[in-house]
């Protein structure tokens, strides 16, 4: 029987906002660490390399885990799948809260691990629900993650202050901090459950999404997961040691936190700024150049001119932010179907998370053998440089098509 049309506003209604409110739980997990890096340092005894680690498991896990959310998804359907990835993060936030450093080394890996799953399988659940609407929904859910991560940034210092004047004592500080992050999964699960009820059986668009292994012999391919890659790499190792670089420049501890919120907010901007015209615009290849140059300016304007970080937090942020809309974008514009669009975003997240799980720890691991962030900064503007030349080869106006001739896209596939 067909839904009457109040229905089917509501149950389309129902799956926007459920998309929307698992954005908002794949980054600020990661994000709420940076500004409690040196409290969990200092009460853990970790060193500059181990608490590297707590960004780069997460992407390790983002790695590994890539390729089984293509087979899960296959397997259970999107929305069971994505269910699954929300289970993970609510268990992995509740294992790292314990206080522990085996806790929070293994609760980070079990976040990572169910914020790998919806990273793959929601470009393909975009693809599949809102075939018109690609470029407008990646936007949005990227803006809602930008959100959630500049609130559990800016909110990490005052939550654990929080919890020492209402002197909880069977956690630390920092730890009933990273706590507080579960309200946005669970507030997730319980508007997700409806699509557990309207689509229990694995979808034709699931069935065959770990079929596509010519693509890892595509250098169209290979473009986009690089793009994706040296974005991830320069922004997960400003989430993990921004606010230490700004500490050691001589911000305190409030304005440091406050800054690299401001730098997750930025992330988002570019949500607003592109959807209008995003899939007016067919060749993104001076926008992607141009939001990676944003990026270059900023990491060279914190060498120099430290004291001006805000300014550079917000120019980062707006071009990492919008390098990571595009790069999501492309996954779905340069593929034909959700099946390949699925196939190419695990490719892209697992060599690309792999490549950028070595930044925070080569990045401490830097700083700490020369007691200064002058080189660390200087290798991640080089950095950028080769990030812009992979943006302007991803963004070309072609399909990547299973014959590895790329076609070029059709009026019928312009996405609004």
């Amino acid at each position: 029987m067909s839904l009457s049309h109040p229905s089917r506003f509501a149950s389309s209604a129902f799956l926007v906002l459920g998309v929307l409110l698992i954005a908002i739980s794949l980054r600020s997990p990661i994000t709420g660490v940076g500004p409690l890096l040196d409290a969990i340092r200092a009460e853990l005894h970790l060193s500059a390399t181990q608490a590297g680690m707590l960004t780069t498991l997460p992407l390790l896990a983002f790695a590994f885990f890539s390729p089984v959310a293509s087979k899960i998804g296959a397997k259970r359907g999107l929305e069971q799948a994505l269910m699954l990835s929300l289970l993970f993060i609510i268990s992995g936030l509740i294992v790292r809260s314990t206080g522990s450093s085996t806790g929070l080394f293994t609760g980070t890996v079990i976040i990572g691990a169910g914020i790998a799953i919806a990273n793959v399988l929601l470009p393909s659940l975009i693809k599949r629900d809102f075939p018109t609407r690609i470029a407008t929904m990646t936007s949005i859910y990227v803006l809602m993650m930008g959100a959630g991560s500049a609130m559990s940034a800016g909110l990490a210092i005052p939550l654990a202050e929080l919890a020492n004047q209402i002197s909880i004592s069977f956690i630390p500080n920092w730890a009933f901090s990273l706590a507080s992050l579960l309200i946005f999964p669970v507030i997730a699960i319980l508007v997700w459950l409806p699509q557990m009820r309207n689509h229990t059986a694995p979808t034709k668009d699931t069935q065959q999404l770990d079929s596509h292994s010519y693509l890892w012999r595509e250098p169209s391919a290979w473009h986009v997961t690089l793009f994706l890659a040296l974005n991830s790499f320069l922004m997960y190792i400003f989430i993990s040691w921004l606010p230490t670089i700004l500490v050691d420049s001589g911000f305190n501890h409030h304005q440091a936190g406050t800054i690299h919120g401001v730098l997750q907010l930025f992330t988002a901007v570019p949500a607003l700024v592109l959807i209008p015209f995003m899939g007016k615009l067919k060749d993104k290849r001076l926008l992607s150049l141009g939001l990676t140059l944003m990026a270059f300016i900023a990491i060279i304007g914190l060498i120099i001119m430290p004291k001006m970080a805000l300014l550079w937090a917000v120019l980062f942020g707006f071009g990492a932010g919008g390098g990571f809309i595009v790069a999501l974008t492309l996954i779905s514009l340069r593929t034909s179907n959700a099946q390949q669009a699925a196939a190419l975003s695990g490719m892209a997240q697992f060599s690309g998370y792999l490549v950028a799980a070595t930044g925070p720890m080569l990045i401490g691991e830097l700083h700490e053998q020369t007691a200064s962030w002058q080189l660390p900064l200087i290798i991640c503007a080089v950095c950028s440089l080769f990030w812009g030349g992979f943006a302007w080869l991803a963004a070309k106006d072609e399909v990547i098509s299973s014959s590895r001739k790329p076609l070029p896209l059709t009026a019928s596939e312009s996405i609004s």
